[in-house]
């Protein structure tokens, strides 16, 4: 796929009598040069997975490689199964384009064979920046083509789809279901390019366990969006298997960023053709969001089960976010000490008013939870007998819990 760049991370193995790796500066592997035996377990994993491990990442992270403009020994890491290695950043013009590496078991690389290997990583640079241009005017095409799809108008998106499909990248007789992967990140923080970065990681390595055309993905600005195609439009095997490999590639890529807390998958319902995609996006993005914001939504939030979930997910998308469909909810959400009555009271609703229930799952003596119940209705006029009340209570903590208005404690 890159023979000029084969051709050089060869000569220079050949030259250096060591084996050599070339990574992007995603440290996705690009070529590696021919291997007698694979050294240790890090470098057979790269070649095997064509990615390196979260764990490897981590380690790496402290050394600042990508910032690096001169060459840098990494120590060995008996814990990881990893040598020791010499890394020479690849940069064209300052711009990071990615990585040499070379093993160095014994540290007995010469200031001289690292000098070469440095002069070497010129060519490396020129033919690699090459291969980027090409890769990437492929890819924004593909992206532009993945935005119109899922966010024009009908007539954009089946212009979008016929981009995709003649340029080779979704085979037009699979219907398709969208995932949404969503990082759920700690509180304050905001999601950056290391998050980006994870979330590529994450949707690259799905697609390479995919068939050709199956698949084509996007990253936004805190989500990454996958397009998977089945041979029917309901394969729950077929999906369930693509979900699956999405989830563990999105934990293993999200390990390590302390900004992130955990992550949830979204999906949307299937449709019979690309140019349909929209509504199965719109759909595994509000279940992604669901997920994220509902403790008692599994991780992985499917459109078609989620129930009430759907019609928050709807109000939301009407542009709702501050509406509460109880009054008596508003001056509640505005004390802090009113956290343990929301709590209780939504407890007490999602149990269907059992108070034994409710009392056992919040280790709260019975009389203590009727206490707290009196207290409520006292404070917002609210009659927990009626049917419609309960419903609208219900609905409005659900409401106010998904748009961020009412965050329970733990």
């Amino acid at each position: 796929m890159y023979p000029k760049l084969q051709d050089l991370v060869d000569s220079l193995a050949t030259k250096l009598s060591r084996p050599a790796t070339l990574e992007d500066r995603r440290q996705r592997l690009v070529v590696y040069s021919r291997h007698s035996e694979l050294p240790d377990a890090v470098r057979h994993a790269s070649i095997l997975q064509r990615c390196v491990s979260a764990e490897v990442l981590t380690w790496l992270r402290r050394f600042e490689l990508a910032k690096a403009r001169q060459p840098v020994r990494i120590p060995r890491n008996v814990s990881l199964g990893m040598l020791s290695r010499v890394c020479i950043p690849i940069r064209h013009h300052d711009l990071l384009l990615g990585y040499l590496w070379l093993i160095d078991a014994d540290e007995s690389m010469s200031s001289e064979q690292i000098a070469l290997a440095e002069f070497a990583a010129q060519d490396f640079a020129l033919a690699l920046y090459r291969e980027v241009l090409a890769g990437e005017l492929a890819s924004d095409r593909e992206t532009e083509a993945i935005r119109n799809l899922l966010l024009c108008g009908s007539e954009v998106q089946a212009s979008a789809a016929r981009t995709l499909i003649d340029g080779g990248h979704f085979d037009p007789s699979l219907s398709v279901v969208v995932l949404v992967a969503k990082p759920v990140l700690t509180p304050d923080a905001e999601p950056d390019d290391q998050v980006r970065l994870a979330l590529e990681r994450a949707l690259a390595n799905t697609r390479q366990r995919l068939p050709a055309r199956h698949a084509a993905h996007l990253v936004s600005y805190s989500d990454g969006i996958l397009l998977f195609g089945t041979e029917r439009e309901v394969d729950e095997l077929a999906v369930n298997r693509c979900v699956s490999h999405l989830d563990h590639a999105l934990q293993t890529a999200l390990s390590g960023l302390e900004q992130v807390s955990s992550s949830v998958i979204g999906v949307g319902q299937p449709r019979s053709g690309l140019a349909q995609a929209s509504g199965s996006h719109l759909e595994a993005g509000q279940a992604a969001r669901i997920a994220a914001f509902m403790p008692d939504v599994s991780r992985i939030a499917r459109w078609s089960q989620l129930g009430i979930y759907r019609v928050i997910g709807q109000l939301f998308s009407q542009g709702l976010g501050e509406f509460v469909l109880h009054p008596g909810l508003e001056r509640l959400f505005t004390d802090p000490e009113a956290l343990p009555l929301l709590q209780t009271l939504e407890t007490y609703l999602d149990l269907s008013g059992n108070a034994l229930a409710t009392s056992e799952r919040l280790k709260l003596h019975r009389t203590s939870l009727y206490s707290r119940i009196q207290r409520f209705e006292r404070l917002t006029g609210a009659n927990l007998k009626d049917g419609n009340e309960r419903l609208c209570l219900h609905l409005g903590l659900k409401l106010a819990r998904f748009t961020g208005r009412y965050r329970p404690a733990g």
